[in-house]
């Protein structure tokens, strides 16, 4: 009895939160916080407030590095460790996994299938359960002398062979491909690229491969075979031509004398062909450096031998239930995941038993990923041409099937690209892993997602230096009521009045419309679909129901050409676009590779600042012109980090650390550039460096006396970016800061005949952002455009002019249009899934 209360005792002094003091990572102001422990908590707030300083920054950071020290120092140089967090103290943290926004993109043999181990029971299925063919092409009954590691025999010509195990039916081992190596692309050479320009003679350069590659010896040796070398290549017979791209690689006798130290010698050269030289350059590659000198001359097929499958002959042998590992690795998972359901049934009795076992494990993983709506994609897609999205989902599904307990699990915005049906799915999968003792912190703006959640912590009032601080925290319903929280009156639904008005369904087609034909492609039937011009669209559907098909790889392309008069897409029959003149995408994708490439430097303001500056007086007694503000090439840059503002320190075995420039402290100028003022219409003195740190909203003040400066500036307020800093780096900006600063070029300009874009705007944005870029979108709308939006934000489907709804389900479930038309007539619409949600 006695025992049981020193036990009892213990479980309640059990720790039930992780506790954070003086938190000071980015932006938080020196915050205090408690998170509950084995509850889901989600991080609110808008762009820029901390949130992903707190959950990343600080939650997870902690969690992992903690976790990690207790490695040896050999292990950990191995893993890609986070840095200590600026924090006083985090007690109670559990190990931490975090989920990010945006995964890494997998490499080339990365597939579906294998990211989600799915591939490797659908192998075991097929090594132990399936019919095997004999060495004389003769098939046998499934048999379980594979299991057993035993011998098989052909009942029809008594050959004696073995089983192939799981290992020979895999594309990245045994089983790949030998043309391939199990990529299912070959490299072959791309004809078109070898002449760029047939205006040139052979003499003049004209075989690029024999100018890059090769020695320019073989004008020599072509010359000598008979082709002229001194006349346009265009001019070339076929004969010539022929020799040029595909000579045989026979031995010429030349004189070659060298252009260094003069000296000449007979010598005999084997010629290679301009084909050849590529080949031969491509089998010599040693580094991606060199891969990039003969990339430009080749093209990426299917594979001929394994038509895509990445599988040798032999591995795609077996049949099971009368098909291939191949042809089960093309169908969707929805397909997949039936047809394993029939394996056991379709085998003789005592192989069943086994079959479910492996059957069981399978069906388990599939589970999750069709909660999480992965229905649509099968296992053979390559994981690099998934989503964002989609790769985060199969991260998710994962760490549920590990059944792990004790961890703290990050999500970073886990509900992006997900429509509101598979909400529920990812509500589900939160619960088990509560379920199983673990602790969830997600940061996301979908209310819907939100209220999902056990507790909250608000991070605000505004983003960058006005955030940073814990503003509500309680039950959803505590900080719905809360009246310093910005996300309450959201979660409530008081949200006033809409922020545009809805075209009349009269008035709908005034200004015309926009007509596409396709036949089908990937899973997408053949379709018509028509938009109103000069309205607001949004194409709705469940993930894969073939909107990115529609309106990325068909209505673009088929308006491009269209404008441009080239040939159309080949799967389009017609586009009808009166009066369009141009058709601009906007997507999420990172502005800038490098840490060069700044808010200012994207929104032509650093140009501008820099004459300023030139013109001062301080500039002009120095000899400076505008060029020396370049804090890429100017001589005001930080000769210390080169203008970069940061450096990176090599800790040896430790991970290598990157810390803000010492000497610049990060504002990528030296200190003569801390020398030079400029001083407003208000008397306020500034120096570059200060405004480069300086917001947005912060610059705008300051820089009210300079028309140009002012009117971009005001226009990047407008896209709701005053928060961001004008030196901050553009790669790091999250996809809706992406989408709406490569906007500011467009606003205030005349839009008619413009079609624009956009693929999934309100990712990352808050519900008061998203508001905002409705007012950005009218905008448009008023100068005349069309705007076109991909899009799950059930606010951005209620402000519709006209809807197109694709579906009803995802992959062969969907793939045409199920409702199109007002908001009034998609909702009337039984068959959509989308009006279930208006």
């Amino acid at each position: 009895m006695e025992h049981r209360t020193e036990t009892d005792r213990a479980i309640h002094m059990q720790p039930r939160a992780i506790k954070v003091r003086g938190a000071r990572v980015h932006n938080l102001k020196n915050i205090n916080v408690d998170i509950p422990l084995h509850q889901i908590t989600a991080i609110a707030g808008v762009s820029g407030s901390g949130k992903s300083s707190l959950a990343l920054g600080v939650l997870y950071a902690e969690g992992s590095r903690r976790y990690l020290e207790a490695l040896s120092t050999y292990t950990r140089r191995r893993m890609t460790q986070a840095e200590k967090a600026q924090v006083d103290e985090v007690w109670y943290v559990p190990a931490a996994l975090a989920l990010h926004q945006r995964p890494g993109v997998p490499g080339v043999r990365s597939t579906f299938g294998t990211s989600t181990e799915l591939l490797n029971s659908l192998r075991l299925m097929f090594s132990r359960l399936a019919s095997h063919r004999c060495p004389n092409g003769h098939y046998v009954p499934p048999t379980m002398n594979v299991a057993a590691e035993k011998e098989i025999v052909c009942p029809v010509c008594g050959a004696h062979f073995f089983g192939p195990g799981a290992e020979d039916l895999a594309f990245n081992s045994r089983g790949a491909c030998k043309t391939c190596q199990g990529t299912g692309v070959v490299r072959t050479v791309d004809e078109s690229t070898l002449v760029p320009d047939e205006s040139l003679s052979i003499d003049e350069g004209a075989v690029l491969p024999w100018q890059t590659l090769m020695w320019s010896l073989m004008k020599d040796i072509v010359r000598k075979l008979g082709v002229r070398t001194d006349v346009p290549f265009k001019d070339l017979t076929p004969k010539e031509r022929d020799i040029v791209f595909h000579g045989p690689a026979v031995k010429t006798n030349i004189v070659y004398q060298n252009h260094t130290t003069g000296a000449a010698g007979d010598m005999d050269f084997t010629y290679f062909n301009a084909t050849y030289t590529v080949e031969n350059a491509l089998s010599h590659v040693k580094d991606e450096k060199g891969m990039k000198r003969v990339a430009r001359f080749l093209k990426t097929d299917i594979c001929p031998d394994c038509h895509g499958t990445r599988l040798s002959e032999e591995a795609r042998a077996p049949r099971l239930r009368g098909i291939s590992l191949a042809d089960a690795c093309k169908m969707t998972l929805t397909e997949l995941v039936s047809w394993v359901d029939g394996i056991p049934a379709s085998l003789p009795e005592y192989l069943r038993p086994m079959a479910e076992s492996i059957c069981t494990a399978f069906q388990d993983t599939a589970a999750r990923l069709l909660d999480l709506g992965l229905v649509y994609l099968s296992l053979d897609r390559a994981a690099s041409t998934l989503s964002n999205g989609e790769r985060q989902r199969m991260q998710l599904a994962r760490a549920v099937r590990n059944r792990t307990t004790g961890v703290l699990y990050v999500l970073d915005e886990p509900s992006i690209g997900l429509h509101p049906a598979n909400l529920e799915g990812l509500s589900g999968v939160m619960d088990d892993l509560i379920a199983d003792g673990n602790t969830v912190v997600l940061v996301d703006h979908d209310t819907n997602i939100l209220k999902k959640a056990d507790w909250m912590v608000e991070m605000g009032p505004a983003a960058g230096k006005e955030g940073g601080q814990v503003i509500a925290e309680g039950t959803v319903e505590e900080v719905e009521k809360n009246p310093r929280s910005v996300i309450g009156p959201f979660l409530a639904g008081n949200t006033g009045e809409p922020v545009r008005t809805r075209c009349s369904r009269e008035a709908l087609f005034e200004k015309g419309e926009i007509r596409l034909q396709t036949q089908a492609i990937h899973t997408v039937q053949p379709l018509t679909a028509v938009f109103p011009k000069g309205r607001l669209c949004v194409v709705t559907g469940v993930s894969g129901s073939g909107k990115t098909t529609l309106v990325l790889e068909s209505l673009i392309p088929a308006l491009q050409s269209s404008i441009n008069g080239t040939a159309l897409p080949a799967h389009v029959v017609s586009v009808d676009a009166p009066g369009i003149t141009r058709a601009q995408l906007i997507d999420s994708t990172p502005i800038g590779i490098n840490v060069r490439s700044t808010v200012a430097t994207y929104a032509n303001v650093h140009d501008e600042l820099r004459k300023v500056f030139a013109k001062t007086e301080e500039a002009k007694r120095a000899g400076m012109k505008a060029g020396a503000f370049s804090y890429n090439t100017g001589s005001l840059r930080c000769p210390t980090c080169d203008g970069t503002g940061t450096i990176s320190l090599d800790v040896q075995f430790l991970p290598e650390v990157e810390i803000p420039c010492p000497d610049c402290g990060g504002t990528r100028y030296g200190k003569q550039a801390g020398e030079i003022h400029w001083t407003n219409s208000r008397g306020q003195s500034y120096t570059l460096p200060q405004l480069m740190a300086a917001t947005v909203d912060e610059a705008l003040e300051a820089c009210q006396s300079l028309p140009v400066v002012r009117k971009r500036l005001q226009v990047l307020h407008d896209l709701g970016l005053g928060y961001l800093t004008l030196g901050e780096e553009t790669p790091g900006l999250s996809g809706g800061e992406a989408q709406r600063l490569k906007l500011a070029s467009e606003m205030g300009r005349p839009q008619e005949g413009s079609v624009f874009v956009f693929d999934e705007p309100t990712i990352g944005l808050h519900p008061r952002d998203v508001r905002t870029l409705l007012t950005v979108f009218q905008t448009l709308l008023d100068q005349g455009a069309t705007v076109i939006v991909i899009e799950h934000d059930l606010d951005v489907i209620h402000s519709a002019d006209y809807l197109l709804d694709m579906g009803p389900g995802g992959g062969k479930e969907g793939g045409r249009i199920v409702a199109a038309g007002t908001l009034e007539e998609v909702k009337a619409c039984r068959e959509s899934v989308t009006a279930r949600f208006l």
